[in-house]
């Protein structure tokens, strides 16, 4: 059973990490099953150096509430939207995050002199194409390693590229999971402390939701009249 309670060697931080892409979204069974699993023959693709920041994992909902007319107070909530985020700043200017910052695929073009080096375009569409990709990311300290996987996602939202002497060009991007048979993705760990915790017995076959359990006190047989 895992402790509870105050237990520093539960504290996790993210000193090693990592995000890697797949252009176009792969099917379940083709997705990583384990936090050791090779990505690089599923076609997943490192996306390289990120910030300092580190990336930001989101997971959203929106809740509202149902009112009537017997109650002042809400008598249900309910989920109106779900989301899970991940968002980041590439540090590397590639084929790979270039490609996934602008929606669009560079092109191999003639160059105007024969010798000069080879020239690529990118085209800027004014209706941009949201393709599908499957996104992991994998974080670690020396406790344990972690895995989410999104087998469905999109860009839905990137910063601006400040051109500048003194700093290098970046990527921010914002990825949202789409949904996949009823989920937005799924965790991977080997850390001990996530050992699920056993039940506490209770002192009656059965009992009704929202009983408190009390254990009564030893009752001795009265003496024999």
């Amino acid at each position: 059973m895992a402790a509870v309670g105050n237990d520093a060697k539960q504290i996790r931080f993210a000193p090693h990490g990592a995000l890697y892409v797949h252009f176009g979204a792969l099917a379940v069974d083709a997705l990583p099953q384990g936090v050791d699993d090779d990505l690089k023959t599923a076609g997943f693709i490192a996306l390289g150096y990120c910030s300092e920041d580190g990336t930001e994992i989101t997971p959203k909902i929106e809740t509202d509430e149902l009112a009537v007319w017997q109650s002042s107070v809400p008598v249900l909530r309910y989920v109106k939207s779900a989301a899970f985020q991940v968002k980041s700043t590439l540090m590397q200017g590639n084929d790979v995050t270039t490609r996934l910052f602008y929606g669009s695929e560079w092109v191999k073009v003639t160059p105007k002199k024969p010798g000069d080096r080879e020239q690529y375009r990118l085209d800027i569409s004014s209706n941009p194409d949201l393709a599908e990709v499957s996104l992991v990311v994998d974080w670690s300290d020396d406790a344990a390693k972690y895995r989410a996987v999104v087998g469905r996602a999109m860009v839905s939202d990137r910063g601006s590229i400040s051109l500048t002497r003194t700093k290098n060009q970046t990527f921010e991007l914002t990825l949202d999971a789409l949904d996949s048979d009823g989920t937005l993705g799924y965790l991977l760990t080997d850390d001990p402390s996530i050992a699920p915790i056993t039940a506490l017995p209770l002192f009656a076959d059965s009992v009704d939701a929202g009983t408190t359990m009390r254990k009564s006190p030893a009752v001795s047989a009265p003496p024999d009249a």
